[in-house]
């Protein structure tokens, strides 16, 4: 069983199985692995990282046996050396807010970018890629969608036409990642999910670069082109070894339940779990995401048309993915029963119908109000939720900062 912990409460015998903080800041080459030096406990504490995880199963000690911690003589030289680290460490670990989560979101994001955009620059160059060198940006994405899923995933949308490939690796890695976690696939699943969301969309690297950043809309030659991206990039990660499902999300994230998809025309079952899931996934961050030739959809109007394509995604899997994200996503436009609009700040608590809105503008009156945060889901709250509502009608300025 798999348990998130202070950093306080390491003890010698202890599994880890993943890190908290910043991937790039571990100092250890491996996040996974049997706690048996002391020094390893310093060293985890002097970089700064609050929580890990621990696998009880793998572990020679839990977080209630104190048969194997430090001897006396290490526990204070431990104590001696990092007394306020030591100190703050001993805290619980405490849900943190909805905004620092998202302030930790973006700057994860921002922080992997340079990685990703390096991995797309080696695969234009002809030079050889390891799937293996994405595991710990993947572990900690992985961490931030088990911390607070509603935070990266809304934060996934925010990107530039510029960084649009790139950003969209990564929201797609997020979103694969949470839907694997709500369908309870294992540990081994979740892996597979992400680094196939991160790498899915490789063989763009190796389209033209003035078909690949046209700032307008494609035309049908160009989309032709751009349509033999999943063959290039199974094939990149086929030849870099990749891991075959992998490559099957690569290849095959095109694909629709009714064989309209391409490059293979698959349908039905004939298309992988993995491939089915990313279908959903890429399509959402796409539509969501703002490009030089369209507005991005809002996300609560973007459930609902996605619900309408019949025969172009699994049924049970978008079912799953809706109960992901939520059916009034954060960031999502809303219309209240009082005749005010508002935005999600953050989802419901035990329903998908009733989350935090920051209410902020008046239909009757067609005029800004004085801004103010409810919760649906309290018992003493009487707004309801009329539907979702379309920006594109309001022209409203800096919307996103509501609730960023």
């Amino acid at each position: 069983m798999t348990q998130r912990i202070a950093s306080s409460e390491l003890r010698l015998g202890m599994y880890i199985k993943k890190l908290g903080g910043s991937w790039m800041k571990h100092p250890f080459l491996r996040s996974s692995f049997l706690l048996t030096d002391p020094d390893d406990i310093k060293k985890i504490l002097e970089a700064g990282i609050e929580e890990v995880w621990i696998d009880e199963d793998k572990g020679e000690a839990s977080k209630t046996s104190p048969s194997l911690q430090p001897s006396p003589p290490a526990a204070e030289t431990l104590s001696d050396s990092l007394p306020q680290q030591t100190a703050k460490d001993k805290k619980s670990v405490a849900r943190i807010s909805m905004e620092e989560d998202i302030n930790r979101a973006r700057k994860l994001f921002n922080d992997a970018k340079p990685q990703v955009m390096a991995m797309y620059q080696d695969a234009r160059l002809g030079k050889a890629i390891d799937p293996q060198t994405t595991l710990p940006l993947v572990n900690e994405i992985d961490l931030m969608v088990q911390r607070n899923s509603a935070a990266i995933l809304s934060v996934a949308r925010l990107k530039t036409h510029d960084d649009y490939t790139y950003m969209h690796s990564l929201a797609v890695c997020a979103l694969m990642i949470s839907m694997a976690r709500q369908l309870n696939l294992n540990e081994e699943q979740v892996k597979l999910a992400g680094v196939g969301g991160l790498m899915h969309d490789l063989g763009k690297s190796l389209m033209p670069l003035e078909v690949l950043n046209k700032p307008g809309k494609l035309s049908d030659a160009e989309y032709n082109i751009m349509k033999k991206h999943p063959v290039a990039g199974a094939k990149l990660l086929q030849n870099s070894g990749a891991e075959p499902e992998v490559v099957d999300i690569a290849l095959h994230h095109h694909e629709k339940m009714n064989g309209l998809g391409y490059p293979n025309r698959l349908q039905g079952d004939e298309i992988s779990l993995y491939s089915r899931m990313a279908a959903i996934c890429d399509v959402y961050d796409a539509v969501t995401s703002e490009r030089a030739y369209k507005q991005a959809w809002d996300p609560a109007g973007t459930i609902r048309e996605m619900a309408k394509w019949k025969g172009h995604f699994d049924k049970p899997l978008f079912n799953a993915f809706v109960k992901m994200v939520g059916i009034y996503p954060v960031g999502s436009l809303v219309r209240l029963s009082s005749q005010k609009l508002a935005v999600v700040i953050e989802p419901g608590k035990g329903s998908l119908v009733t989350p935090k809105v920051k209410v902020f503008f008046s239909l009757r009156s067609k005029a800004p109000i004085q801004i103010q945060v409810i919760d649906l889901s309290l018992p003493s709250c009487k707004e309801t939720i009329d539907g979702p509502e379309d920006p594109s009608k309001w022209n409203f300025k800096q919307l996103q900062d509501l609730w960023l």
